[in-house]
């Protein structure tokens, strides 16, 4: 049986990796978390409901700050692991820009902490390092970047997360940890923080609210994403630990296989909304503004190329009866916004 540590597992997307993990394999999990602005044990509470005694029993929880190094104790309360999949992260682009150093902290000193912990482990088989798309900075009509294209970070978020990106093919070149990285974007779905996009659109539409959509300085162009359920990245995480061992040489030698989790669609912000409230049956009422005037660092589109991901046999589910699905169950669990 493996067992693996999961970094945030109360946050957003791990809770779902969480709930993944449980439903598709025998594997024994570590969630670690400090449990604090995106960290919520109510997430791990509630999926585990739909579980046995048995299959719950198979999660441990562990409390810690990745700020501060891993020590003895806790190192004796994770145990053994095959797996580490580092998803706790500082991902709120305001609060990045307001407080840069909070986010050098919890992306860069924090995983410099875990991949320290994580070489010091005997028959380690691969450390996931999750990544953003945001590495990549604005992307131009028509262009999708590559897993290996360069860098242009617009925020404190996305510098942070390119920090800790670097220090994870560090170790792999310094110490031959086993490490993938993964770039994902714009993640939705069940429990997601009410500040988020999508929820505030379902919510704001319910209750018959203007929806703010961010655009170009004309404010006729809305930005755009390609959105992407949080199962269908926990999926892509497993399809990818579920492989044999893919080992890579791109140019200047970086050894270290990097991968786009890519949603299916793209979608403009104001398509988007519409499909919520066409989802609610619901008018849509909304406002352009200026995106970066509004909100300096945020970028109008980005965009990633899905392709080696689909080369290899993995492609994400269709986006459009996802937001119906996350809709209907947000309407339904009204607590979560």
């Amino acid at each position: 049986m493996k067992r693996v540590l999961v970094t945030g597992g109360a946050g957003f997307i791990a809770h779902h990796l969480v709930s993944q993990i449980l439903k598709t394999t025998d594997w024994e999990i570590v969630t670690l978390d400090r449990l604090d602005f995106s960290g919520n044990l109510n997430r791990l509470h509630d999926i585990l409901q739909d579980f046995s005694e048995k299959d719950k029993s198979r999660v441990k929880i562990v409390f810690h700050d990745l700020k501060a190094a891993i020590n003895p104790l806790i190192v004796a309360d994770i145990g053994k692991v095959d797996y580490i999949l580092h998803l706790a992260a500082g991902s709120h682009v305001d609060r990045s820009i307001e407080y840069p150093l909070e986010f050098v902290m919890d992306n860069v000193v924090a995983t410099c902490n875990i991949l320290d912990f994580a070489r010091n482990l005997d028959h380690l088989e691969r450390f996931v390092y999750f990544s953003t798309d945001e590495v990549f900075g604005p992307a131009p009509n028509g262009i999708k970047y590559d897993e290996n294209d360069r860098y242009n970070s617009t925020n404190p978020y996305s510098a942070s997360k390119a920090g800790g990106e670097e220090l994870a093919v560090a170790f792999e070149n310094t110490y031959k940890l086993p490490v993938y990285i993964t770039h994902t974007m714009n993640v939705f779905g069940q429990r997601q923080h009410p500040e988020k996009y999508i929820p505030m659109c379902i919510r704001k539409i319910r209750d018959g609210e203007t929806i703010t959509i961010h655009s170009d300085p004309t404010k006729t162009i809305p930005g755009s994403r390609h959105y992407i359920h949080a199962e269908d990245v926990s999926d892509a995480l497993l399809f990818l630990l579920n492989q044999p061992t893919i080992s890579e040489k791109n140019w200047g030698d970086a050894k270290c296989p990097k991968f786009n989790i890519v949603g299916a669609e793209e979608l403009n912000n104001l398509e988007l909304a519409q499909l919520i409230a066409d989802a609610q049956g619901k008018e849509l009422k909304y406002q352009m503004i200026d995106f970066h005037s509004a909100r300096p660092g945020h970028d109008l589109r980005y965009a990633l190329s899905g392709e080696k991901m689909k080369k290899m046999g993995w492609v994400p589910q269709n986006i459009r009866s996802r937001i119906a699905e996350v809709v209907s169950w947000t309407l339904t669990n009204e607590r979560w916004i």
